[in-house]
């Protein structure tokens, strides 16, 4: 058995400590935070488990053989690298640490001794994107021209970091694992309004190779609660909204068409007659889902890498590539408001 300890446990380590304590092959060893109504209730929940407020003392136990950590993005670096100098397997919720910086200290680290170091990016576990990432695969829509994605919410209002460290994690996790590849170059704009230097809502626009577009809006101040991204290829698109009851993915055989005249090659043609381009609306499928609990299959997978060795799916590496997107973001949206082109009478001649 693999003996487990949670630190942190707050809004998200309560589910991780539920996930743990049914896995077949790892135990929930310990639960750790400061505050010990916190340890208390869980307790309740939890018999037999060591309740620890020292974090140190987590660390010193030989019996616990890796921590997860769901503390606040400030801390993860500290945390983190204290188990991995323990000789602890860790998971690290999103994002890996609060630089990229902090990240690579981290890989290193994890490579020296030989120990798991995994990231949350609870969405790569998801059913839905894996089924999206098959049709990527498979190249049922052609060539991926853009991507859109929604995050909003009126939810938990966050002091410690802005809505893009707290919600963009997920989305460009997704987009990295659906595309197989990071971004070249983000541009984007936040804006504050519940709290000073705090942006409440963000607009970002990421460049990735080969020309493929992606906007990502998030924000902790809507009226709804959506969690959607599109995809639209040459050939098909496909939409997952994760707040769906009935169709978390839905592929649509749309597209628009450039038929060959004759056997002129495309962009040959010399009139408009001559050009044409047909738009295709074809079928509609809504396929089946095997869907389990993500953060149960996370947890599951972080306990297969310490057992055998993989790397994990979430590794060091993909952590650091998420932050340095976010880093990019971040400092995109810092000199967004100066680079800003007035409009009416504000341009050139």
């Amino acid at each position: 058995m693999i003996n487990l300890a949670v630190v942190g446990l707050g809004h998200w380590g309560p589910n991780l400590a539920r996930n743990i304590a049914t896995l077949p092959n790892a135990r929930l060893h310990t639960l750790c935070d400061v505050q010990p109504q916190r340890l208390e209730k869980l307790a309740r929940l939890h018999t037999g488990v060591k309740l620890q407020q020292d974090y140190e003392a987590v660390l010193a136990d030989s019996e616990v053989d890796g921590v997860i950590i769901a503390t606040p993005v400030s801390t993860h670096f500290e945390l983190a690298s204290a188990a991995l100098t323990a000789g602890k397997h860790v998971l690290v919720e999103k994002p890996l640490a609060d630089s990229s910086e902090h990240c690579r200290e981290l890989i290193a680290l994890s490579e020296k001794t030989g120990l798991t170091l995994m990231v949350g990016h609870v969405f790569l576990f998801n059913a839905a994107v894996r089924k999206v990432k098959e049709y990527l695969e498979a190249g049922e829509l052609g060539e991926v021209y853009y991507i859109y994605s929604q995050r909003l919410n009126l939810g938990i209002i966050r002091q410690d970091v802005n809505a893009l460290w707290n919600f963009a994690p997920h989305d460009l996790s997704i987009l990295y694992y659906w595309l197989g590849m990071p971004a070249e170059r983000v541009v984007a704009r936040g804006y504050s309004y519940v709290q000073p230097d705090i942006e409440d809502a963000v607009f970002m626009t990421l460049d990735f190779p080969g020309g493929v577009g992606a906007n990502v809006h998030i924000s902790w101040l809507d009226p709804h609660k959506v969690r959607r991204m599109t995809i639209v290829g040459s050939e098909k698109m496909v939409v997952y909204d994760d707040v769906s009851l009935d169709g978390r993915v839905v592929l649509y055989d749309k597209g628009v068409a450039r038929p060959v005249q004759g056997n002129a090659p495309l962009g040959s043609y010399e009139s408009f007659g001559e050009f044409q381009l047909l738009v295709r609306a074809g079928d509609v499928l809504v396929p089946k889902l095997d869907f389990a609990e993500p953060l149960k299959l996370q947890c599951e997978h972080f306990t297969h890498c310490i057992e055998t060795g993989e790397s994990p799916l979430t590794d060091g590496h993909h952590g650091l590539q998420i932050v340095e997107a976010l880093e990019a973001a971040q400092s995109a949206m810092d000199q967004a408001r100066d680079n800003a082109v007035p409009i009416g009478g504000g341009g050139t001649e």
